[in-house]
């Protein structure tokens, strides 16, 4: 089965209240760190699970000192957490709602790249 065959995960944990001005300020705040191609990138590696910085760097392809970078500003938004394994740092989503959505954003992406049809 296809991801675009696969049905949407339930909308596990939906906060169903009226944005106030903060969290439409804290949701665009997420927004803008999720414009830039290469910290995308990073965040749909650690949506598939957890990895230091020289697993993002062999399969983002970026540079090093750019993936170190992009994880502190990351870490800074408290958008990935990291923990210490001896020498390595290993870096993880802090939570399953940043995960649905650069998956989510990710696969519209994909619908309007390839030109697949949308669906609900």
């Amino acid at each position: 089965m296809s991801d675009h065959d696969r049905p949407a995960p339930p909308a596990v944990h939906r906060h169903e209240r009226i944005p106030d001005r903060e969290q439409l300020e804290s949701a665009s705040q997420v927004f803008a760190l999720l414009s830039d191609p290469t910290r995308l990138h990073l965040l749909w590696l650690l949506a598939e699970g957890e990895a230091d910085v020289s697993e993002l760097v062999a399969a983002s392809g970026a540079a090093r000192p750019a993936v170190s970078q992009h994880l502190a500003k990351l870490r800074l938004a408290s958008l990935v957490q990291s923990r210490k394994e001896g020498r390595r740092v290993v870096y993880a989503l802090r939570d399953g709602h940043l995960r649905r959505l650069v998956l989510e954003a990710l696969s519209h992406a994909d619908h309007r790249v390839t030109g697949e049809p949308w669906h609900a």
